[in-house]
């Protein structure tokens, strides 16, 4: 696998899969044009954003490109990398018959393409080794594993102004994104 330092964002759950079995990093999907609606989500994206950018990779077809006009309207222009595949003509294996445009989207893409795409536009990496936030910190701040770990995950949220949604596996990764242990301990301190 791949570590990556940018969150990618794609249009859905499969291909959020497939990404899943080449890159070592956070992968959101818009749920297709479902994330003209959602704000948490919107707002799960932009903060993202802050710390390093986000690869933005949708199919290649219309509403591929509606989905990307979209994130490139709420991010700011040097916050977000645009990852495009080519427009290969088929249908992914798990559908019956072929898009509206009979063009491939992202899953079902070969690897080997999408590692050229992301080879060739991928922003050089960033140098400094962040710091992984791990269960076991999130366990000695009372976030996981304590009776009122809940009340205090939210209230993180809250402090992070992060959607209370986040699944506490998924706040590591996120935690690991745009926040350090020291950051985390001193909101946390704060907690009554």
């Amino acid at each position: 696998m791949i570590k990556l330092e940018q969150p990618i964002i794609v249009e859905g759950k499969y291909d959020k899969i497939k990404l899943s079995s080449i890159f070592d990093t956070i992968i959101l999907t818009t749920d297709g044009f479902g994330i003209f609606k959602n704000k948490e989500k919107v707002d799960l994206i932009k903060k993202l954003a802050e710390k390093n950018g986000v690869i933005v990779l949708t199919d290649s077809d219309s509403a591929g490109g509606i989905i990307r006009s979209y994130l490139k309207n709420i991010l700011s222009e040097d916050k977000i990398y645009n990852v495009f595949l080519p427009r290969i003509e088929g249908k992914e294996k798990r559908k019956t018959k072929a898009s509206s445009e009979g063009l491939l989207g992202v899953e079902g893409t070969d690897k080997e393409i999408i590692l050229k795409a992301f080879e060739r536009f991928l922003p050089k990496a960033n140098p400094k080794k962040k710091e992984e936030i791990t269960t076991a910190f999130l366990m000695s701040l009372g976030l996981s594993g304590g009776a009122d770990s809940a009340l205090k995950r939210k209230y993180l949220l809250g402090k992070l102004k992060l959607p209370y949604s986040i699944s506490p596996a998924t706040l590591k990764k996120v935690l690991s994104e745009i926040s350090s242990k020291d950051e985390i301990a001193a909101i946390m301190q704060d907690y009554k």
